[in-house]
């Protein structure tokens, strides 16, 4: 059995923890704060019933899933028989390279150090551990159980038996993958910011209300998802962390919208604070 370190707790890590233990690997989720484990773990219990109830699954795979999971609040002891760890902290550089410098002293020599960064560089991780060659990005999508893509980033000194191990992993979580070579934002989130900062200058240009510029994509350009509710979901502060990192590796036409600033500073996050784009409360 395939045996998979989760670092970090939050919406990433929980929902990566969820869809591996339901196909069928080992599970250790670690996060530093004990309550976000423990809101975890009740999420994970919680989608598995509506699994049950929608029969997609049993009773028996509940039980199953449930085993295979096990909780740390201990880096050390999570990571310490690991095949693979997956980072999903927060979209900040400088607290990855931290969490890959500590995964690369505490994993076994074997195992593959990957990050579930939506733009950031695997090279400029990878730099930093005495293995570059084993350092990629895994970049899922939220909700994870629900979205079928995963995209596969392959840093400068990736190796191709990463990449096909990773590939793999993908297939067995019933994931579709695509490889991309590393540049920034890669492929899905270029598109998604772009989208998103231009209907949050048209709302800021008073052009539409927020309701109609998202029915306007849903309805016109056949996306599941307006660009307003989407980036309510992902996170104001993650889109606008994602923002900073694009405009300035890629330039001015990434410059996040004022508006996306103002609601930041304000508190406004979207889905997690009830409050963005639109009102969750």
């Amino acid at each position: 059995m395939t045996r998979i370190a989760i670092i970090g707790s939050g919406t990433m890590g929980k929902g990566i923890a969820y869809v591996a233990a339901l196909n069928g690997f080992s599970v250790a989720i670690y996060d530093i704060n004990t309550e976000s484990l423990s809101l975890a773990e009740n999420y994970i219990q919680q989608e598995l019933i509506k699994s049950e109830q929608r029969g997609y699954i049993s009773r028996e795979d509940i039980n199953k899933s449930l085993e295979r999971i096990t909780f740390y609040s201990d880096l050390k002891s999570a990571v310490q028989d690991c095949d693979i760890a997956i980072e999903a902290v927060l979209e900040i550089m400088d607290v990855k390279i931290e969490v890959f410098q500590k995964l690369d002293e505490l994993c076994p020599p074997g195992a593959i150090l990957a990050t579930n960064t939506s733009t950031m560089s695997p090279t400029e991780i990878g730099a930093q551990t005495s293995r570059p060659d084993k350092v990629i990005a895994m970049h899922f999508f939220n909700p994870v159980h629900k979205m079928k893509l995963i995209e596969i980033v392959r840093g400068l000194d990736t190796s191709k038996e990463t990449v096909q191990f990773v590939k793999n992993l993908g297939a067995k979580m019933k994931k579709e993958t695509v490889e991309v070579n590393e540049f920034p934002g890669f492929i899905t989130s270029r598109m998604n910011c772009l989208i998103g900062n231009e209907a949050m200058n048209m709302l800021l240009e008073g052009v539409a209300s927020a309701e109609d510029i998202d029915k306007a994509v849903n309805l016109g350009l056949n996306h599941p998802m307006g660009p307003l509710a989407l980036a309510d979901l992902v996170g104001l502060d993650t889109r606008l962390r994602n923002m900073e990192y694009l405009h300035q590796t890629l330039g001015e036409k990434y410059r996040p919208c004022p508006l996306l600033k103002k609601y930041v500073k304000a508190g406004k996050l979207g889905v997690k604070t009830g409050s963005g784009f639109f009102n969750y409360k």
